[in-house]
């Protein structure tokens, strides 16, 4: 049986992972807004990953999870934005 102290250092790596892979997004959102250029970035690469991303929203909703939620959440927002740069930039 997992004792509670386990099961709350389980939450906190979830959260810890969650911010982790989130954030690993913001250095290339900041690099295409500062340079106003995506031209390096894979579209198709982009437009699968944010189809995962959104099924990971998605099946975090259904299970109730709120780590999964959260970091999807704004790695979604991330990468829209590198998306929507993507394709007005062409």
């Amino acid at each position: 049986m997992i004792s509670i102290n386990l099961f709350d250092n389980i939450i906190l790596l979830g959260y810890f992972a969650a911010f982790c892979t989130t954030i690993s997004f913001l250095p290339q959102a900041l690099k295409i807004w500062k340079s106003n250029s995506s031209k390096d970035i894979s579209l198709s690469m982009f437009v699968i990953f944010t189809v995962g991303v959104i099924c990971w929203l998605i099946y975090g909703i259904l299970i109730n999870d709120l780590p999964i939620v959260i970091a999807n959440s704004f790695t979604l927002i991330l990468s829209l934005f590198i998306l929507i740069h993507k394709f007005v930039n062409r």
